[in-house]
């Protein structure tokens, strides 16, 4: 007579939770277990897999980079994500460029905050990329250290590049509202370009299709701004971050490592005279794991990528609330009324951003606190100031500004 035993049930070791692919935990990235678990989210992670398991702790410093590159890196992927909506809300017309521009801002769901959002980026992202470029250059992380194999000089070219081709962006983003604004100052970079001696005049003409500033112009600028200037980025970014890896990393990590030396490590190769004789040969190898100075990639990178990336989206919220409540100096202000939502929403996540950033930096909690009370001592200020003078009525009523009126048939 047979009986039936239940099977038992599966359960996961402490073995089996170091296996490579095993995630137990959801924010395993953010805070793995072990070095295994450390190690394979950086494999497993798209954002992360260029990077090495472990890194120098100079590496992280904020005050060596200012974390300019993650910056830059980070408004990158806002303006693309940005973007894509925009892509299919605008239309490349003459004729119905500008009413396309006013469509997004006053009629489509949560366009104008859309737009605030790419146009703000835009203006970070230049400032980011040249600020980083001035950092390479002051610390001289352009140059290669000592030993060879290393061509930082060619990444410093490959940064100046896609410092131009985001320069160029913003240039070619500019006439796409086709406005006064837009089209005059196309036309007065247009004519700097026709400066160049020998090539300046086909230059322009290359540039902008013909010899006026017309439907071809519009069309070009279109094409390069959403197609070829971004897969231009896109691909120089991607080497220059390999470069990176292939250098060794940062600039930092060369003098970290000249001032650690690498301890040898006493490891066993066994031979098969060896075996036979019962000795092994003790062979002096120095394996450099980083020692003291390194750590773990994962979680720190991870948290890394994420306070900059809040304390971004927190700074453009917050322009856009200064913008709504000032009136604006910077441009489209004027015609872009931002719903009350977008003021709290910036605010709730400048203090998610700055508790995120003040922890990541060791303050203690009674130092985040203080921080998020000062924060919102002065935003109250604003608000008050906002209300009692009346100002934000005045706001709600302008008219669009006469600089963003559409070009007539006859400028253009």
């Amino acid at each position: 007579m047979s009986t039936d035993t239940p099977e038992p049930k599966a359960t996961f070791s402490a073995a089996a939770a170091e296996a490579p692919g095993f995630h137990p935990r959801r924010f395993w990235s953010w805070r793995p277990l072990s070095d295994r678990q450390s190690g394979d989210a950086v494999v497993s992670n798209f954002l992360l897999h260029w990077f090495p398991a472990k890194s120098y702790r100079a590496s992280f410093a904020w005050s060596y980079s200012f974390w300019l590159g993650t910056v830059s890196a980070a408004l990158l992927l806002l303006l693309t994500v940005s973007g894509l909506p925009l892509l299919f809300l605008y239309i490349p017309s003459v004729e119905r460029a500008y009413a396309s521009v006013k469509d997004i801002e006053y009629v489509v769901t949560f366009g104008s905050w859309i737009r605030a959002v790419h146009r703000l980026s835009a203006h970070g992202m230049v400032i980011a990329v040249a600020l980083h470029l001035v950092r390479v250059y002051l610390t001289g992380a352009y140059k290669n250290a000592a030993g060879g194999g290393q061509r930082r000089q060619w990444n410093w070219v490959l940064g100046v590049a896609m410092l131009l081709i985001t320069l160029f962006l913003s240039f070619t983003g500019y006439l796409l509202p086709w406005d006064q604004l837009a089209f005059w100052a196309v036309t007065v970079g247009t004519n700097i370009a026709s400066s160049v001696p020998a090539i300046g005049p086909m230059m322009r003409e290359l540039l902008i299709g013909g010899r006026e500033i017309e439907q071809p112009t519009l069309i070009r600028f279109y094409v390069l701004h959403v197609l070829f200037l971004p897969a231009l980025l896109g691909l120089l970014f991607a080497y220059h971050m390999w470069r990176i890896r292939k250098d060794g990393g940062m600039a930092a990590v060369d003098r970290a490592a000249s001032t650690v030396p690498a301890a040898p490590v006493k490891t066993k190769s066994y031979t098969l005279m060896g075996i036979a004789r019962g000795a092994s040969v003790q062979v002096e190898a120095a394996v450099d794991e980083g020692g003291k100075e390194g750590i773990r990639s994962s979680p720190h990178l991870v948290r890394r990528l994420a306070v900059v990336f809040i304390r971004l989206l927190g700074s453009v919220q917050a322009l856009m609330a200064i913008e709504f409540t000032l009136g604006g100096a910077l441009r489209g202000a004027g015609d872009t009324r931002f719903p009350l939502f977008v003021v709290l929403a910036g605010m709730v996540v400048m203090r998610l951003g700055t508790a995120v950033t003040l922890n990541a930096l060791g303050f203690s909690v009674e130092w985040i606190y203080a921080a998020l009370i000062a924060d919102y001592v002065v935003k109250g200020a604003m608000l008050i100031w906002r209300f009692r003078s009346g100002h934000w009525k005045t706001v709600l009523a302008r008219e669009p500004a006469p600089v963003s009126s559409p070009i007539e048939p006859s400028e253009a």
